[in-house]
């Protein structure tokens, strides 16, 4: 069953190393301004192989296809909703080129809406559910190994989310909320309430990504190993960034510092381990490593 290969390599392995941050590296790499990832994966697509190629070079186990912002509401917002479907199952294609004849996986990632649900918006739960049924079904026919829905804030947007990507088919599916207030969302939801609300709805995973210090989402992390029997995804940002003077975003953890994190990650429940913005394949190489004295 397709829905248990990521079980099986992880308990094959007992931690896994997921991928760095996506949209920070491309942007390092040339992403001008006003263009999303999923523009480059139609306009660009080498400089996304070769960002996969470069975490898979850093140790990755698994790598997320360049689709968070591909559901076709958020594509609609930069004018490419007619490319839906292309974007989606081109991004996939191109994860699995990277990845050649090794073993890594390839998760499709999910992110937010960008809209509000009801009662603080106007979008229908019903209405969010398709949407996310939508692109996890393309990503599931082009063949991604796993779901991952990520950096998500509102918990019914969450559940939306989880039940619109399980409609697809026998395919593990990951959720993994973002604790942008330290260990609480924008929203006010904290691990301990997204544990419990998420709990029936059958999810392979749960996870914390993005944030905000590394203090913080230790603290989170904590919190929801001590709320869930489930394997923790742990991809927390390489601290808050500074512009510099081009504009771009500059991350002051260095990899030496999200190293020597590790063995306090794992031993506060995380099983799946990589980072999210900032988090370059320098951080994800010295990352792996820590994680390899575990194995």
């Amino acid at each position: 069953m397709k829905s248990d290969i990521f079980l099986q390599y992880l308990a094959e392995k007992r931690y896994l190393v997921s991928d760095g941050a996506t949209g920070t590296n491309l942007i390092i790499r040339g992403l001008e301004q006003g263009k999303t990832c999923e523009d480059w994966v139609l306009e660009n697509p080498k400089k996304i192989t070769q960002l996969h190629k470069d975490f898979i070079s850093s140790g990755a186990d698994i790598i997320l296809t360049s689709t968070f912002g591909a559901s076709i509401i958020r594509l609609k917002q930069s004018g490419l909703d007619a490319k839906f479907e292309e974007i989606n199952t081109t991004a996939v294609k191109i994860a699995k080129m990277a990845i050649e004849n090794s073993d890594v996986l390839v998760a499709g990632s999910i992110g937010p809406l960008g809209q509000m649900m009801k009662p603080f918006g106007l979008m229908e739960a019903t209405t969010a559910e398709k949407y996310y049924a939508d692109q996890a079904e393309l990503l599931f026919q082009a063949g991604v190994d796993m779901i991952v829905i990520e950096t998500q804030f509102d918990i019914d947007e969450a559940k939306a989310a989880i039940r619109g990507a399980k409609s697809v088919g026998d395919i593990a599916v990951i959720c993994s909320f973002s604790f942008d207030r330290g260990t609480k969302t924008m929203m006010g939801i904290g691990p301990t309430k997204f544990a419990s609300e998420v709990k029936d709805l059958e999810i392979t995973a749960i996870g914390i990504n993005c944030g905000k210090s590394l203090d913080d989402n230790l603290n989170a992390l904590k919190e929801l190993a001590a709320a869930t029997d489930l394997p923790i995804w742990f991809k927390p940002n390489a601290g808050l960034p500074q512009l510099d003077a081009n504009g771009i975003p500059v991350y002051s953890v260095s990899p030496e510092k999200m190293a020597e994190c590790v063995p306090g990650w794992i031993d506060n429940g995380a099983k799946i381990i990589g980072g999210c913005c900032g988090t370059s394949p320098d951080h994800l190489m010295a990352i792996s490593k820590a994680i390899n004295t575990h194995r």
